[in-house]
């Protein structure tokens, strides 16, 4: 009986990968279409990433959009590999559900509401919204995903080396420099390039947080997509999904490497 029932379970994984997959790969497609019409094949061409580079606004955006990116994903990466360290080496401390509450509410809260807090937030500070206000948005998106992934490398620590090393003479600091700092390493670039990929397509937080001259390049999509699909939209698009892919790719790599060497 399980055996007749392996093509149905295959026919319906190929439909749900076409359904998540197949508008990708069709703007993909499109973006290499020399026509200037979006739904008209007029022949293969590489015309409109040429064009790219005459259009001033996508780059500026795209140079903001990773500008944001980095700085937020290096804040996240700092404050959640902090947050790990709290939760698994302080113990039960005074404080620690609330802590913990609000470390991994980005988690399940909507960034609807984490954008329309922030936002509230900012002008009741009378902050300008601006180019350090999105980072701090995304700073506090991606800080809970370093957080979860820190956390889980620290959770398998082997402490004794530590023990190991400040037995031997070596200081608090060089044993974290030395010995701490390099195992979790793989743990801390996966959850920067996680809390990187998070920031670099986000579009809810940072159009609540932004402001003058700090348009990141999905607001910026998403404003040509509302006049009409081009050409060049495509082609913008096609070049962010091979970056955020390239990025997952790399995190991925670096989460098995942790894998295995938290095994051995």
């Amino acid at each position: 009986m399980k055996r007749g029932l392996r093509p149905v379970h295959f026919a319906i994984l190929a439909l749900g990968f076409g359904f998540l997959y197949g508008p990708i790969a069709l703007l993909v497609l499109y973006s290499f279409n020399a026509s200037r019409l979006v739904t008209v094949w007029g022949g293969f061409s590489t015309r409109w990433y040429v064009s790219l580079l005459d259009n001033e606004a996508l780059i500026a955006s795209a140079w903001i959009s990773l500008r944001v990116a980095l700085a937020s994903a290096g804040l996240a990466t700092l404050l959640g590999t902090m947050a790990a360290f709290a939760l698994v080496r302080f113990g039960r401390f005074r404080g620690r559900m609330m802590f913990s509450a609000m470390v991994y509410a980005p988690l399940v809260m909507p960034e609807v509401i984490i954008g329309l807090s922030l936002l509230l937030l900012f002008v009741g500070l009378g902050v300008d919204r601006g180019f350090w206000t999105v980072v701090a948005g995304h700073t506090t998106l991606g800080l809970c995903f370093v957080t979860v992934v820190v956390q889980a490398r620290l959770a398998r620590f082997d402490r004794s080396l530590e023990e190991a090393a400040m037995d031997l003479g070596a200081t608090p600091a060089a044993t974290f420099r030395r010995i701490t700092m390099p195992l979790i390493a793989p743990g801390m670039i996966a959850g920067f390039l996680l809390a990187f990929t998070l920031s670099l397509d986000d579009f809810v937080i940072a159009s609540f947080t932004s402001g003058p001259g700090s348009t990141t390049l999905p607001m910026r999509i998403y404003s040509s997509v509302r006049l009409g699909v081009t050409p060049e939209v495509n082609a913008v698009s096609t070049l962010m999904i091979g970056t955020v892919g390239l990025v997952l790719l790399i995190a991925a790599a670096v989460g098995q490497m942790r894998s295995t060497q938290g095994s051995v």
